[in-house]
């Protein structure tokens, strides 16, 4: 029988690699479970494939267009500014007087709606994400000017 210490010993292990790795997902693009070890050695972590492998799987990051994509919770738990967000939109389109269409990276629309709707801005009536893309709803064109301007600020496009 294993002492209990030593599970502890590696609870904390665990949890330190989970906030490494949340960290460096949301610092920049990782293509791959390689770099990934790379960058989590490279911060004093010993790590193998297989355990970024697990670790990736516990924290429900998934791979889109060939990169690390945060799940909603964590990206949204991002700074209020929005910066970690602002890198996967592509495109912020007028789409009528009531509907502004956001284009993001493949796999990151459904992030980017969640943290838009945890703000929650006056001007937002509705949010529906796919892949790509996210329609916001307002309540007319002065709502949608209003919320433009909100998300040229937040996201620097």
């Amino acid at each position: 029988m294993q002492n209990p210490r030593t599970f502890m010993h590696a609870d904390i292990h665990q949890s330190d690699r989970h906030s490494a790795i949340l960290r460096i997902l949301r610092e920049g693009v990782v293509g791959g479970q390689a770099e990934l070890v790379r960058l989590l050695k490279k911060a004093g972590h010993e790590v193998t494939q297989s355990s970024v492998s697990r670790d990736l799987r516990d924290l429900k990051v998934s791979k889109a267009a060939g990169r690390y994509v945060l799940p909603p919770e964590e990206i949204a738990r991002v700074d209020d500014d929005f910066s970690a967000l602002a890198r996967f939109v592509r495109d912020i389109r007028q789409a009528g007087p009531s509907l502004t269409v956001i284009k993001t990276s493949i796999g990151t629309a459904q992030s980017i709606a969640v943290a838009i709707d945890r703000a929650e801005w006056p001007e937002v009536v509705g949010t529906i994400s796919g892949d790509d893309t996210i329609f916001l709803a307002t309540t007319g064109a002065p709502a949608q000017s209003r919320l433009r301007t909100r998300l040229r600020e937040h996201l620097k496009v």
